[in-house]
C-alpha cells in the first residue's frame, strides 16, 4: 500500500502527516510554523505609504495593492507545495490530502505544480491544525484507513 502524505494547514501553520497503511494511524513527518503570518499588516509594511509625483501640481501617496499579511501567507503556500512537490520527486508519497481553510487552500492549490496536483486525491476544507492526532484520524476515517 503506498504512503499518503497529509498536510493540515492554515495560514501560519502546518504539520505534515504520513500513513503507512490500514490501521497505522497518523505520523507526524514535519511541522512547519510561519509566524510572519500571525502578524499585523502595519508590522510587515513599512511605515507609510510612498510618495509618488502626480502629473501637475498636486502629490499622491501610493497605496500597496496586496496586503502585506496576504503576501505573507501566499509565501507561506508556496513553501509548503515545494515540499510536496520534494516529496512527491523523491517518492516519499503515493497521495496527499491536504486539509486547509477555504482561502488558504485556494492559495495551496494555485502554488502546486500539475504532477503533484494530481496526487492530491482529497481536500476538506476545514481548520484543523489545532486537532489531536486521534480526532484528526477520526476527521480523516472517510479519506485514510486508519
Amino acid at each position: 500500500m503506498a504512503i499518503t502524505w497529509i498536510l493540515v494547514a492554515n495560514a501560519s501553520l502546518a504539520r505534515l502527516y504520513a500513513n503507512l497503511g490500514p490501521k497505522q494511524g497518523l505520523q507526524l513527518v514535519k511541522e512547519i510554523a510561519h509566524p510572519e503570518s500571525r502578524m499585523k499588516n502595519a508590522e510587515l509594511s513599512s511605515d507609510r505609504a510612498g510618495q509618488m509625483q502626480a502629473g501637475g501640481s498636486g502629490h499622491g501617496s501610493r497605496e500597496q495593492q496586496t496586503p502585506p499579511k496576504l503576501n505573507a501567507a501566499r509565501s507561506f503556500a508556496q513553501m509548503l507545495a515545494k515540499e510536496l512537490y520534494l516529496g512527491r520527486s523523491r517518492n516519499l508519497f503515493g497521495r496527499a490530502i491536504l486539509v486547509a481553510p477555504p482561502a488558504f487552500m485556494g492559495m495551496l492549490n494555485a502554488t502546486l505544480d500539475g504532477p503533484t496536483s494530481q496526487m492530491v486525491t482529497d481536500r476538506l476544507e476545514k481548520d484543523y491544525t489545532k486537532s489531536s492526532e486521534p480526532t484528526l484520524c477520526g476527521r480523516l476515517e472517510s479519506c485514510i484507513l486508519v
